[in-house]
């Protein structure tokens, strides 16, 4: 199989490319999935990793891997220069051209795919059945779901138990009992958002990269929220969307965490 290939299971199995596209069409973003970086020949293994970064193209190499999967774009912006002498995605970059390795990226439609990144985060916070703030592609993005009745503060614990991470932050009384949950993977606080959480009758709110105004927005409301780093809201999903189709890739297969990051 070569890269290409492994494209196709990725769409066929999880979410096709074109699902970012159609998020990136209804809302006038931006995004870069497919694949990226293109080396050619057959794939010897592949290292699943959220970013691209030099530890992955590392631990790649030392896994015999000339493809790494990422969710985050390799590439996102223009790029001006590569600096293979520098340090970040440039040199990641570099490296993969230079040891032959390829890279696909596969963003919004992994999030919002019916068993995406945004499905996953929900499910490790104890949800199931949900109202969805977007739905396409046969997925969804942002959601509002019931849980079995805890208190905040065992939620919280509860958080940084399953996604692995000490570094979740949590505004509210801590003995509060929390029945109702939005969530967003990533980045996904914003007014329409929050909107639709409190639509929803959610008591808590649960993503990453939260603005001060948009917490005290939130707070305001009687929401209580809990952020987590963007890393593990995310990560979480993506080892299990591995974890779901490793067998279906025709190639040896490795996930890399980034303890550095959660």
């Amino acid at each position: 199989m070569n890269a290409g290939d492994i494209l196709d299971v990725l769409e066929r199995t999880v979410a096709p490319v074109k699902v970012s596209d159609e998020l990136c069409a209804k809302y006038g973003m931006y995004d870069n999935s497919g694949l990226i970086v293109k080396m050619g020949g057959e794939v010897s293994g592949c290292l699943f990793s959220l970013d691209l970064s030099e530890e992955a193209v590392k631990r790649a190499k030392q896994g015999g891997c000339n493809l790494i999967v990422t969710h985050h774009p390799a590439i996102f912006g223009g790029i001006k220069r590569i600096d293979g002498m520098g340090c970040g995605t440039d040199r990641a970059i570099a490296e993969c051209i230079k040891c032959g390795i390829s890279v696909i990226s596969m963003h919004l439609n992994f999030d919002a795919a019916p068993e995406g990144i945004d499905y996953y985060l929900m499910r490790g916070l104890g949800g199931n059945d949900f109202s969805a703030l977007d739905v396409v592609g046969g997925g969804a993005y942002g959601r509002v779901y019931d849980v079995a009745p805890i208190k905040l503060k065992a939620l919280g614990e509860r958080v940084r138990s399953t996604f692995c991470s000490d570094r979740v932050i949590i505004y509210g009384q801590e003995d509060r009992e929390i029945r109702r949950i939005a969530s967003f993977c990533g980045a996904g606080c914003d007014e329409m958002a929050i909107a639709f959480a409190q639509a929803g009758g959610a008591d808590a709110f649960v993503s990453s990269d939260f603005k001060h105004h948009l917490i005290a927005d939130l707070v305001s409301r009687g929401i209580a929220v809990i952020s987590l780093t963007h890393y593990c809201a995310e990560a979480y999903g993506f080892r299990r969307i591995y974890e779901n189709i490793k067998n279906q890739l025709g190639t040896p297969s490795s996930f890399f965490f980034d303890d550095r990051l959660a």
